[in-house]
């Protein structure tokens, strides 16, 4: 359950349960039935632009767009953002990428947007306090659920079952 830490015991105690029971795919596929189908960096790049265009309109443009093999949810990292600023010839460049764990190729739509409103929320707030999170529940209403969601399929991955 070290997916499920900082959360109420009840809540924790309700997932063993379905862990024990062998139910939280049958759980978790009856929340979100099918996953996205955002599976290249290009689908993925256009699905994260409209979401942006979307729900942030006077954020710097994004550069980059892509899935990462180099992320792992093992480092407590779903997604990063990254913002560089760079000198080239005499003017001040700046730079903006997004990257999503490989792992989130076929997950529920729900758990990608949830990741994709995390990182883009960093555009306007660069830390994890009370206006990020208003920020994130701003754009995805559902956002801690999913988030929840999200470290339940996480937990089901420790398993070693699939969701699809």
């Amino acid at each position: 359950m070290k997916y499920l830490q900082g959360y109420a015991p009840e809540l924790i105690a309700q997932a063993q349960k379905l862990v024990d029971d062998s139910k939280l795919a049958s759980y978790l596929r009856k929340r979100y039935p099918k996953p996205h189908d955002f599976r290249s960096d290009r689908a993925l790049a256009d699905y994260v632009v409209e979401l942006k265009r979307s729900s942030l309109k006077n954020a710097p443009s994004l550069n980059r767009v892509s899935y990462c093999n180099k992320i792992s949810p093992e480092e407590s990292l779903l997604g990063v953002h990254v913002f560089r600023t760079r000198n080239h010839g005499g003017k001040a460049k700046a730079d903006s990428e997004i990257k999503i764990a490989t792992l989130f190729r076929s997950v529920p739509e729900e758990f990608l947007r949830m990741i994709v409103v995390h990182e883009l929320a960093h555009f306007r707030e660069k830390d994890h306090n009370r206006a990020f999170y208003k920020l994130c529940q701003n754009m995805e209403p559902n956002y801690f659920q999913l988030e929840f969601d999200l470290r339940l399929y996480l937990t089901l991955l420790d398993t070693g079952e699939q969701l699809y």
